[in-house]
């Protein structure tokens, strides 16, 4: 039965405060698992299971799937849909307020999720910068997002900086909005984020990256001699940067650079 069918079944209608919009496209489903890349060794968190068609999915090729739902409207839908798989364990809460590492414990995981537009940026930086952070991220969000994720210098923004710093970033799958239900305005895209085990560059510390990071692009259209602050000029002169560049034209090396000559300054 499609997402459509069983919520109409439940009377559960979805709530757009929630940003609800169910994957009903069988083919979309398998590409999801495919992208995630999964062994019968690995552990899956996934968030936003809805009404548990990529979870089943999950579940008959991982070893343990965990499974973070904020509407517990789904619990009946949820628990006939996983009564087969033993293998399935569903948690009622709030990702952004959950401790990961209480889930997984100190296994490696992978992160698989459609998440809800509105809240994308707060759970990849949940779980890029958590203490335990995930092997690889599969998550399903609104193109222009995906877009902005992958983004080259040129057009990069903070959240492209952010998760280019801990991972590997590409658009593995692009889903049309048809494909959901209730259909969303926009299409969709699946990214792919493969975690680093280390940062592939050279900074200081996380700290002082993303301190300039965030100076750069608090006045974006400004020059970077500008949106620095006072010491910005000397931080470009000692990074051979040109300080009439913008923020969106760096790459990560470039930061990498003003933020060790931030550090030095200190």
């Amino acid at each position: 039965m499609n997402p459509k069918s069983l919520l109409d079944y439940y009377q559960i209608i979805p709530k757009r405060s929630l940003g609800q919009n169910f994957l009903q496209d069988v083919s979309a489903l398998d590409k999801i698992v495919a992208a995630a890349d999964l062994t019968s060794e690995t552990t899956v968190l996934e968030i936003g299971p809805g009404t548990g068609v990529l979870t089943e999915r999950l579940a008959q090729t991982a070893k343990r799937v965990i499974a973070v739902e904020l509407d517990q409207r789904l619990e009946p839908i949820l628990n006939a849909a996983l009564a087969p798989y033993s293998n399935v364990e569903v948690v009622y809460a709030d990702i952004l307020t959950t401790r990961v590492s209480e889930l997984v414990g100190e296994n490696d995981y992978v992160v698989v999720a459609n998440v809800p537009y509105y809240i994308t940026s707060p759970i990849i930086r949940t779980l890029l910068e958590n203490e335990h952070p995930p092997r690889r991220l599969v998550l399903t969000m609104q193109l222009e997002v995906a877009e902005r994720l992958t983004a080259q210098p040129g057009d990069m923004s903070i959240l492209a900086v952010s998760a280019q710093f801990y991972a590997h970033t590409q658009i593995a799958v692009r889903l049309k909005a048809a494909m959901f239900w209730p259909r969303p305005e926009v299409d969709s895209a699946v990214v792919r984020l493969d975690v680093y085990d280390q940062p592939q560059v050279d900074v200081p510390d996380a700290r002082t990256f993303f301190r300039v990071v965030k100076l750069g692009f608090s006045q974006k259209r400004k020059q970077l001699k500008n949106s620095l602050g006072k010491d910005g000029a000397a931080w470009l002169e000692q990074a051979g940067i040109d300080p009439r560049r913008r923020a969106e034209t760096l790459n990560l090396e470039e930061w990498a650079a003003l933020a060790r000559a931030a550090k030095d300054a200190e």
